[in-house]
């Protein structure tokens, strides 16, 4: 008999009429670890999380997923749930439990007269993008086009256009979702508003959203973007300068700071390459004209090594990191909200920038605020909306003998950072040994989250994720 993880993390066996049952029930696949394609369908983004589960359901439908949460549940088995498989804490795949995958359900249909978007959960940010720009339409998301549109909703969702347009939960309009006891609701602000509240940043603690539904907004196809790259010997008046131009800059202006050794960009000159940088990468979401305006006062500063400013495609402007963000690394991160940018808060990240234990690690401060900052905490179950910045302490290295050194590291930062800090955090940016942050993070919003989790997940069936324990 086929043996599995169970929720307590003890073992169990399964008979082995219960397991083919449930493959002669689907519509997709059931993977075992002698099947071809079960490496590939576990395998993520981190190459840090290297799990095996006994079964793995490769869903094609919302019924697969009825019939997998159902069994996970009768015979209380770990259960994960993978979108794309991109979030930092590896959560998408469990040890010795069932595994669903969605990696082959990534539909995205577009409404363009009602300018709403269904996006199927195994969705990427880049599906998502090709199917909204061809009618010049774009939902707010994050910034590299590998990351799934599930997990980074769950957990709140932030990049180019929030500033303009809100979050990426703010533009949800509602989600089907399979309940642990295995009925399919819908959630949105008319049905099931505590459970719509919940899934807007609340991850995936209360069952597994199989459809989501987005507003969208135009854009494009052509937006105002690029880099300004600075030596890092100006990084104190360069960070300064930026701090002043953003106090004024409007919601259409976006500008994160990106602080790491130089990637070998064929704009940068070669004795560059290699050499600590700060990297201004900016975006207007608007009228080109307005947005030369705009970010003029920020082309202005210092004495860059390069500015490459200029109309780009949004689609190809969100893939600009992805050579940066490729599968296969070994990553860690540590993140942080902040209200500001203080002169001290400035000069200690610049000091670890100078210590960087590997060429591929970064530190970037992603500028938040706008529309966003303008929906009350209360609204949704992600909170930080005081924030305006969000640091992600970005370690990535090849070789495993250098896991101690990277973590440390960014351990070191983030203690380091944290005087200067909210208290809040982004969730997607927290890694798997930081439970003990999220009722911080959610700050007032905790208590309502639990009381939604022992309603909907009393038995914690889905606690692969940033868990909230239910108390029923």
């Amino acid at each position: 008999m086929p043996t599995f993880t169970t929720l307590d993390g003890a073992t169990t066996s399964v008979p082995a009429e219960a397991v083919a049952d449930l493959e002669a029930a689907l519509s997709g696949s059931l993977l075992t670890p002698e099947s071809e394609g079960y490496d590939d369908e576990r395998t993520i983004w981190n190459a840090m999380i290297d799990r095996r589960p006994s079964l793995i359901v490769s869903c094609r439908s919302e019924g697969d997923v009825q019939k997998a949460v159902a069994f996970a549940g009768k015979h209380q088995i770990l259960l994960s749930i993978c979108g794309a498989g991109h979030n930092i804490a590896g959560n998408a795949v469990c040890d010795g439990g069932l595994m669903i995958s969605f990696k082959s359900m990534r539909d995205v249909e577009v409404d363009p007269s009602a300018r709403t978007v269904r996006v199927q959960p195994g969705a990427t940010l880049a599906d998502l993008d090709a199917a909204t720009q061809a009618h010049g339409l774009a939902v707010p998301t994050g910034i590299n086009s590998t990351t799934g549109v599930a997990g980074l909703t769950l957990g709140g969702g932030f990049g180019w256009l929030s500033r303009k347009y809100g979050m990426t939960v703010d533009n949800l309009l509602s989600a089907r979702v399979v309940l642990a006891d295995g009925r399919v609701v819908v959630a949105s602000d008319s049905d099931n508003a505590d459970l719509f509240w919940g899934l807007r940043g609340g991850g995936g603690n209360f069952g597994v959203v199989t459809s989501f539904e987005f507003k969208a907004h135009p854009v494009g196809p052509e937006v105002l973007s690029g880099l300004i790259v600075h030596p890092f010997s100006d990084a104190t008046d360069v960070l300064r300068s930026y701090r002043a131009f953003l106090a004024n800059a409007p919601d259409e202006v976006t500008v994160w700071v990106v602080m790491r050794k130089a990637p070998p960009l064929p704009f940068l000159p070669e004795e560059v390459h290699g050499t600590e940088v700060v990297v201004l990468a900016a975006m207007y979401a608007g009228d080109m004209t307005a947005g030369e305006a705009a970010l003029a006062p920020l082309r202005a500063i210092g004495n860059p090594i390069a500015d490459v400013i200029g109309p780009h495609e949004f689609a190809g402007w969100q893939q600009a990191f992805d050579p940066l963000l490729t599968p296969g690394a070994r990553n860690y991160w540590k993140t942080h909200d902040f209200a500001q940018l203080n002169d001290e808060l400035i000069e200690t990240v610049l000091g670890f920038v100078r210590t960087l234990p590997d060429p591929q690690c970064e530190v970037f401060f992603g500028q938040v605020g706008g529309a966003q900052s303008r929906v009350p905490d209360e609204s949704t179950a992600y909170r930080g909306r005081s924030a305006a910045f969000i640091m992600n302490v970005h370690g990535r290295w090849s070789d495993d003998a250098q896991d101690d050194g990277c973590i440390t590291w960014c351990r070191d930062l983030w203690r380091a950072t944290r005087p200067h800090a909210t208290g809040e955090a982004y969730v997607n940016f927290m890694t798997e040994e930081e439970g003990e942050r999220l009722e911080s993070a959610y700050g007032s919003n905790f208590r309502r989250l639990v009381e939604l989790k022992n309603r909907f997940d009393p038995g914690n069936l889905f606690r692969m994720n940033q868990n909230i324990p239910p108390t029923a």
